[in-house]
């Protein structure tokens, strides 16, 4: 039996694309066919730099690029067509035995509204649909996948006075299939979201999107978070709540899912410990991603600038050395393969995690122990010690492998099951006790004692944030279909005397995060406050549910108690 650890030992400028009628070398050469769900993405800062950082990316087993130029470097003005550094940057790709994924975003000025590049409504439909099908024309067979714009429900697109973003992005997704397949059927045609916002999914496709779409890309930052703070049970359901908002539409919930864009940041300097989280990091979410049914997974980013915080996303240090995390990335896809087929999950001792694929050269148990202790095991017949840091085990005894299959198409079991249960609570303290609600954040609040029992309370000392107190409900009891709840807290002002009040922001099926009706002043005694919801639907867009809003308020408030009750 071989055992393999992670790699850790070694721990010691705006471009984008364009498009066409391609010459004949794009054009001759046989669509690509990868399916394997080793990606990665390149920042405009950096993706100039794409011949020095493809090789060393597919030399990772990166096998897909998320990598492209704007509209405006593609057709810089009107009926003007500037192919010369998109045919470059695709050839390049291609050459390096990878595919690109491309995107398009964002507007070029001169068919803006307001002569940027994101704010809309474009100044007419037949310019963007010309920009779509002379980009899917040109490299048709070099890029067969596509993403209608980047993170249109964040910061990257923007409104006219007026306007609507779900209006304006189904108009954009909806022209840009029409034209796509007007070329070729067999060219996807994705949406694409900022963070797990699945409620924007969700409205677009009611809005007129409907069918008109073969891929979903999301970017779960935020949940990547949840998941490295132990919170795998949470993770592995991002899948399973986009299947039930596809579902919920009468779409397939076979469609493709895609994570474009995930990542943590690591100091620009060498430093072991964070070096050692992000390499973690790129491990567990591959893993536990391509475990729920996310069919590529796109780490943010291959080499990137610093934001001023002395910090990046990049596996390739801006010096370009190479990050523990490019090792692991490395070590993962050469030991898993091209094309892992995962095989069922495994409870590692007591709590571990546990997942099995077929990978290069037969089974492989990718493990690690839960976020409360190490785990040792016995494997093979022999002892095996298991900490936080993820392992690749081959040799697996082939009754082990059975056994492991059988659990190929359960529910995960991690985490309690609250699907039965009408409320779910959580009592804070000192130690949080959770029956199905999560305080998420807990640093944003401080402990406070009584005589018999302590409380949480906002902590207004920690800045901005210490105004708010996050919640998750887990994702067991309620989901994106459990639109009624009432949610109660039992609070109080943490000064006697002072002013206190407290609303709610939550997460809403049509709406993302939006206020709940009613704001309370609170009193110096214990007291339940309630807000009911009709259009609740918690996905963890941002890797909570719900959470108090004290910024209108001098005072801090206190909170022992938050209960969630599903209602008829």
């Amino acid at each position: 039996m071989q055992k393999h650890i992670i790699a850790l030992a070694a721990l010691a400028a705006a471009t984008t694309c364009a498009f066409a009628q391609l010459p004949p070398a794009f054009q001759d050469k046989p669509p690509l066919n990868i399916t394997s769900p080793w990606g990665f993405c390149s920042g405009a800062e950096w993706s100039g730099e794409f011949p020095r950082f493809n090789p060393m990316m597919s030399e990772a087993g990166a096998r897909s690029a998320r990598l492209f130029h704007e509209w405006q470097v593609i057709q810089p003005r009107k009926g003007e067509w500037n192919w010369g550094p998109t045919d470059a940057m695709v050839a390049d790709v291609r050459k390096n035995n990878m595919e690109i994924i491309g995107l398009w975003c964002y507007f070029a000025p001169w068919a803006s509204a307001d002569g940027g590049t994101r704010r809309g409504p474009v100044k007419d439909m037949q310019f963007w649909r010309d920009y779509v099908r002379e980009t899917a024309a040109r490299y048709r067979n070099d890029i067969r996948w596509w993403g209608v714009w980047n993170e249109f429900n964040g910061s990257f697109y923007q409104t006219s006075a007026g306007g609507d973003k779900v209006k304006d992005y189904t108009a954009l997704a909806v022209a840009a299939y029409e034209e796509v397949k007007k070329i070729d059927k067999d060219i996807k045609v994705g949406l694409n979201v900022a963070n797990f916002d699945v409620g924007f999914l969700n409205s677009v496709i009611k809005a007129g999107v409907g069918n008109k779409f073969d891929f979903i890309q999301v970017h779960p930052y935020e949940n990547l978070g949840m998941l490295m703070a132990g919170e795998e049970g949470s993770y592995l359901s991002l899948a399973g709540s986009l299947r039930a908002m596809l579902a919920a539409n009468n779409l397939p919930t076979t469609i493709p899912l895609w994570i474009t864009e995930t990542g943590v940041q690591a100091p620009v300097r060498p430093d072991e410990a964070a070096d050692k989280y992000q390499a973690e990091a790129i491990v567990k979410v591959y893993i536990c991603s391509i475990a729920q049914g996310f069919s590529r997974i796109c780490w943010f980013e291959a080499r990137g600038p610093n934001y001023g915080t002395n910090t990046d996303h990049g596996i390739i240090r801006q010096d370009w050395t190479p990050r523990p995390a490019y090792f692991a990335f490395k070590e993962m896809t050469t030991i898993l393969g091209d094309n892992p087929k995962y095989l069922g999950w495994h409870v590692l001792g007591k709590e571990g995690f546990g997942f099995l694929f077929e990978g290069a050269k037969g089974p492989v148990l990718v493990a690690w122990a839960s976020k409360n202790g190490d785990e040792t095991v016995t494997i093979g017949g022999k002892e095996e010690k298991f900490t936080r840091t993820p392992r690749f085990i081959t040799g697996i005894p082939a009754a082990l492998v059975t056994e492991i299959k059988k659990n190929a198409d359960k529910p995960f079991p991690w985490g309690t099951d609250y699907s039965k249960a009408e409320t779910a609570t959580v009592r804070l303290g000192a130690t949080n006790i959770e029956s199905g609600v999560k305080q998420v954040s807990e640093g944003t609040t401080r402990v406070e004692h009584g005589l018999t029992e302590s409380w949480r309370v906002g902590n207004f000392r920690s800045g901005g944030e210490g105004r708010y107190i996050y919640f998750r409900t887990d994702p067991t009891f309620c989901g994106f279909a459990d639109n009624k709840l009432e949610i109660t807290m039992v609070a109080k002002r943490a000064t006697a005397g002072r002013q206190a009040g407290m609303g709610l922001l939550y997460e809403s099926q049509s709406r993302g995060y939006t206020g709940a009706n009613g704001y309370h002043n609170l009193t110096d005694d214990w007291a339940e406050y309630k807000w009911t919801l009709n259009d609740a639907s918690f996905n963890g867009q941002w890797g909570w549910n719900f959470r108090t809003e004290s910024t209108g308020t001098g005072n801090e408030l206190a909170v022992r108690e938050v209960r969630v009750r599903k209602l008829k």
